[in-house]
C-alpha cells in the first residue's frame, strides 16, 4: 500500500486562535509592579484601582462668571442689589449678607447663604460706592450655574479600575482626585529579531536578491506603541546554531520573543527547529487573510514565542489581531478587539476568500469606505493609505452600498 501524505490540520478560526493565545498569556502574566509619577504614566496599565480621597469638586462652585445671590431676592427684572464682596477662584468668601450679591468668577466657591449664580450677561453692573451694585436684567432659576460638591466624583469612588490602560483623560481624572503616583504593571519586555540572509538594513547597498528589512522597523514601532521595552537583536545569520544562540539570548529576561518570516508550512529555514530545540513550538494555520501562518510556543526558561508571517502586510495585520492581545493579557489589560463600526461600503468585493478577510480601506468624505486597489499581502503602501480594516466574514460578497464592519487603525494600533 502506498503511504498517503498526512492531511494538514484544519485552519483555526481567529477566535479559537485568540482563545489559545489568551489562555497561555494569562498564565505568563506579569506580576511585577512599580510606582510611577502620574505625569509619566501615559499608556501604562494600572496594577491597582484608584479610589478618590475627596469629593470632586470639593465644594459647590460657580460654573460661570457672574454674581452669587439668593434666587428669591432676584425674582423680579430690574431688582437692584448691592455687591458685598468679590470672590475669585481659589478664594473662600464670607457668608452672603441678606439682600446683597457677591461678584464671583468661574471655579470660585459659592459663599454660604447663596443658592444661585446669575451669569454676568443677565445683569448690569452699576458703578458706585464700594463694589457698586447689580441690576438684575433676567431673573435666574434657583440653583442655576452652580457645580455641586461631588457631582463628578464622590469620596471613596473607584475612578479607575485595575487593568485600565492609562489615557490622557485617565491621567487627568487621577490627578483630579489627588493621585500624584500610580501603581502600574511593569512594561512587557520583548526581544525582536529577524532571520534570513536576504535581509539588509536601509542605508546598505541592495545586492541582487536582497530586500530591505522593513518588518524590523514596522514591528519595533508597533511594540513601542504598545508600551513595550524592546530589545532589538538585529538580523540573525541563517544558520541553526546562530538561531539557537539568539533564542537563548532573547529568552533571558524577556517576556516575549517576536520574529517574522520562516513560519509557513513546509518552508525551509532554521527558526522552527531552533525553537523546537530550545522550547516548544506549534505551527498554526489561521483562517484569516492576510496572515494565515503563525508560530506560537515558548523558549526556555519561560519566554513566549510568536513567529509572524514574512509578508509585510500579513505581519502588520497579524500583529494587530494576535500579538497586541497577547501583550495586553500579559499586563492584565482587556485583550478584546475593539468593537467594529457599521459603515457603508463604496466598493464592490465580488470574489471573497473562504477565509475571514481584513481589507484595507479608508473613510471618504461622504461617510463611506473606499477600498485600496491592490489587496496583496506584500503591498505595504496600502497600510499607509488606509485608516482602517473591513472585517469581512468568510465567503461574504460585498456590493456597493452594503453595510460592513469597520475597524479603525487608531483603535487597533497601541490601543
Amino acid at each position: 500500500m502506498t503511504d498517503q501524505p498526512s492531511a494538514r490540520p484544519p485552519l483555526l478560526s481567529l477566535n479559537e486562535a485568540l482563545q489559545r493565545l489568551h489562555s497561555v498569556a494569562v498564565a505568563h502574566a506579569i506580576t511585577d509592579t512599580e510606582q510611577v509619577s502620574t505625569f509619566d504614566a501615559l499608556g501604562r496599565v494600572l496594577a491597582a484601582e484608584v479610589r478618590s480621597g475627596l469629593d470632586v469638586p470639593p465644594a459647590d462652585n460657580s460654573s460661570m462668571d457672574g454674581y452669587a445671590l439668593r434666587a428669591a431676592e432676584a425674582a423680579e427684572p430690574g431688582t437692584v442689589l448691592p455687591v458685598s464682596q468679590r470672590i475669585a477662584a481659589g478664594e473662600v468668601g464670607l457668608p452672603l449678607a441678606h439682600g446683597s450679591a457677591a461678584r464671583i468668577f468661574t471655579g470660585a466657591q459659592i459663599p454660604p447663604g447663596a443658592d444661585t449664580v446669575l451669569m454676568q450677561e443677565q445683569g448690569e453692573a452699576i458703578a458706585g460706592e464700594g463694589l457698586g451694585r447689580l441690576r438684575v436684567l433676567t431673573p435666574p432659576r434657583l440653583g442655576e450655574w452652580i457645580r455641586r460638591r461631588g457631582e463628578d466624583v464622590r469620596l471613596g469612588d473607584v475612578v479607575l479600575d485595575r487593568g485600565a490602560r492609562l489615557t490622557p483623560q485617565a491621567l487627568g481624572l487621577a490627578a483630579s482626585v489627588g493621585a500624584a503616583h500610580l501603581e502600574v504593571v511593569r512594561r512587557p519586555r520583548v526581544a525582536l529579531f529577524s532571520t534570513g540572509d536576504e535581509l539588509v538594513m536601509p542605508g546598505e547597498p541592495l545586492r541582487p536578491g536582497a530586500i530591505y528589512n522593513s518588518n524590523r522597523y514596522l514591528l519595533r514601532a508597533l511594540l513601542h506603541g504598545a508600551g513595550c521595552e524592546v530589545s532589538d537583536l538585529g538580523i540573525v545569520p541563517d544558520r541553526l546554531q546562530a538561531t539557537r544562540d539568539a533564542l537563548r539570548q532573547a529568552a533571558a529576561g524577556h517576556d516575549l520573543i517576536l520574529t517574522s518570516g520562516g513560519v509557513s508550512v513546509g518552508e525551509e529555514d532554521h527558526l522552527k527547529p531552533a525553537v523546537t530545540a530550545e522550547g516548544r513550538l506549534d505551527l498554526w494555520q489561521i483562517a484569516i487573510k492576510p496572515g494565515k501562518p503563525l508560530a506560537f510556543g515558548d523558549v526556555r526558561p519561560g519566554a513566549l514565542f510568536i513567529g509572524l508571517p514574512g509578508n509585510p502586510v500579513s505581519s502588520f495585520v497579524t500583529f494587530l489581531l494576535c500579538v497586541a492581545p497577547v501583550l495586553k493579557a500579559l499586563t492584565g489589560a482587556d485583550p478584546q478587539m475593539p468593537a467594529s463600526l457599521p459603515l457603508r461600503a463604496d466598493f464592490d468585493w465580488p470574489k471573497p476568500d473562504k477565509r475571514r478577510e481584513f481589507l484595507r480601506v479608508r473613510l471618504n468624505e461622504q461617510g463611506g469606505l473606499d477600498l485600496f486597489g491592490n489587496q496583496s499581502s506584500g503591498v505595504l503602501t496600502s497600510t499607509v493609505w488606509a485608516d482602517g480594516l473591513v472585517d469581512n466574514p468568510p465567503g461574504q460578497v460585498v456590493k456597493r452600498g452594503d453595510t460592513v464592519r469597520f475597524l479603525p487603525l487608531s483603535e487597533l494600533i497601541a490601543r
